[in-house]
């Protein structure tokens, strides 16, 4: 009975140790295992584990070492299912032991052996300048009104005085696909966190002749921190309505007479909302 416990404080223990390892090189990790997913901003996003298409399931790349908030740390906003990078590993290859999940992420980092501790140094001064460089561009963004964004908005029947809120107009959005670069017009929403801090923004990129969203792949993408917080409209109050997208929002709220909400970037984001005390 004592061998068997302290053989499964050991499988334990080395489970910890590949689950750190896994963390500290997370994308590549899900470049390897996810492979229809991508990059979006400090997460890596696909439909599940199974690595189908989609955007339910969101990997944080970037973080601590353990704990909330931490690197390689996943959920899967569609069915609820949470983990670490070993739990991926497992679900991803259909293995159905923890043993044989330590065997394929041993085989895994004996490909690409992350260095851990500068990986950790690296990702928080990573994450420290995407958050100042979403605040900058925020800052140099103009007042809705009287812009194609404001006639955008328009276009989905939300016509609110919105001054410099959380919503802000930019005449020459950069746009970047591989190599090549456009500009567009587009809004740009500051994402905030319960206090009112700026840690990252949403951006809309527009047809620059026409009031609606720009005609390429991804017309709306993130810069910063992102997860657990949101776009906030109206008055902090005990009542908030939280949903997905900026304009389905924005179209509550006016519905609502001014009804305080806040916007997630996708799903997955929702489902990782962090909301104040006091709700």
């Amino acid at each position: 009975m004592l061998l068997a416990e302290k053989g499964a404080v050991v499988m334990r223990s080395h489970a910890s140790d590949a689950a750190r390892a896994l963390g500290a090189c997370a994308e590549q990790v899900c470049r390897h295992y996810l492979s229809n997913g991508r990059r979006v901003g400090q997460y890596w996003i696909v439909g599940d584990v199974c690595n189908s298409p989609g955007r339910s399931l969101f990997v944080r790349l970037r973080g601590r070492d353990l704990g909330p908030g931490a690197r390689g740390k996943w959920m899967d906003a569609a069915t609820g299912e949470h983990g670490d990078m070993l739990d991926l590993i497992r679900a991803a290859c259909g293995l159905t032991s923890i043993k044989d999940a330590i065997e394929e992420a041993e085989r895994f980092l004996s490909l690409a052996p992350p260095t851990f501790a500068s990986s950790h140094v690296r990702s928080q001064r990573f994450g420290a300048s995407m958050a100042g460089a979403a605040q900058r561009l925020f800052a140099s963004s103009l007042p809705v009104q009287g812009t194609h964004g404001e006639a955008y908005l328009q276009t989905r029947g939300i016509d609110l005085r919105l001054g410099n809120g959380p919503l802000r107009f930019h005449p020459r959005l950069l746009y970047r696909t591989g190599d090549a670069t456009q500009l567009f017009p587009g809004l740009v929403a500051a994402v905030t966190d319960t206090l009112g801090r700026i840690n990252g923004v949403q951006r809309l990129f527009l047809d620059p002749d026409h009031p609606r969203k720009a005609d390429v792949d991804d017309p709306r993408r993130a810069l910063g921190r992102l997860l657990g917080h949101g776009v906030w409209f109206g008055r902090r109050t005990s009542v908030l309505a939280v949903g997905e997208g900026l304009e389905t929002m924005l179209s509550v709220s006016v519905a609502l007479n001014g009804l305080s909400v806040v916007a997630g970037s996708s799903a997955a984001h929702l489902a990782a909302f962090n909301p104040p005390a006091g709700l």
